[in-house]
């Protein structure tokens, strides 16, 4: 491990995502524990006053402070672009990484449809599931309409839905095809709820915070939580749409899919690169080595 670069280097990122832990350091192993020590003492006092209001009625907004201040702590500095949708609404965000979910759940209050994955780490999957967030295992190809069953009673709950329909994490420069399967919860569209799209921009830190190929969660959360000083995270709130207008999940899909790819290619300044990693529980084939380079 010795000749390892440092671990929030840009030479760390193909180290990190072929599944490699990389050693944070004495002060990384501060930070992790000193961050960690903040959430807990947060979730004390929020998973209470959260389970109150819900014995009085839903909605409660205790979550989205919690989610809030998590991205603060682990050094987000979250810029809003548009005005979100305050209800009724199905947020489709380009992904990441798993902290994407405490950068919009911090805007939004809003459940979320996540990987399995994420449900199974430690303090991560119990502030998700404090959110209604519905876990997909993708690769078992669970029952989709228990699926949208759960996706309707957290939109009852939360009045708002964020889904990632890349299906999985990309890399901040890349936008994989959309997976229409989710989208049936809008077929028909219940009366009056839109459809928001919505770029999360890292900026030039992007590729390093995401949550890459072969990388586990818990090592990728050590790393962004060893991570020192603060980062940027540019939250673009797009033009919403009437699902009504566009019928059919292939349409609003579609049409989500371009506003997002236009905002992003503007916030980088650059056309978006084919993703670089085969993602078997997708169906993606990255383009090979010859068709990278050229891209």
């Amino acid at each position: 491990m010795s000749g390892l670069p440092s671990f929030d280097s840009d030479e760390a990122i193909p180290i990190a995502a072929a599944g490699t832990p990389l050693p944070v350091g004495l002060a990384g192993d501060f930070r992790i524990w000193g961050r960690s020590f903040l959430l807990a003492l947060a979730l004390s006092v929020a998973v209470p006053l959260h389970h109150l209001f819900r014995l009085i009625k839903y909605g409660s907004p205790f979550p989205m402070y919690f989610l809030r201040w998590a991205a603060r702590v682990i050094g987000a500095r979250v810029r809003v672009h548009g005005v979100p949708l305050k209800r009724d609404v199905f947020f489709m965000p380009n992904h990441v990484s798993w902290f994407d979910i405490p950068v919009l759940g911090g805007i939004t209050g809003s459940a979320f449809v996540s990987r399995a994955e994420i449900g199974e780490m430690f303090m991560l999957g119990w502030m998700a599931r404090l959110n209604r967030t519905v876990f997909i295992k993708r690769e078992a190809k669970l029952n989709i309409a228990a699926q949208i069953n759960a996706l309707r009673e957290a939109l009852a709950d939360t009045w708002s839905v964020v889904i990632f329909p890349e299906g999985t994490v990309t890399d901040g420069h890349s936008l994989l095809p959309f997976k229409t399967s989710m989208i049936s919860v809008l077929e028909p569209p219940p009366p009056g709820m839109l459809v928001q799209p919505v770029v999360i921009d890292y900026g030039p830190i992007a590729e390093w915070i995401a949550w890459l190929d072969q990388e586990s969660g818990i090592n990728n959360a050590r790393r962004i939580f060893a991570r020192p000083g603060t980062f940027t995270v540019n939250v673009y709130f797009l033009d919403p749409f009437d699902p009504h207008d566009f019928p059919g999940r292939k349409n609003i899909a579609a049409q989500a899919r371009k506003q997002i790819e236009e905002q992003l290619t503007s916030s980088l300044g650059k056309p978006l690169r084919p993703f670089r990693y085969d993602l078997a529980m997708v169906g993606y084939k990255a383009p090979r080595e010859e068709a990278l380079e050229s891209a």
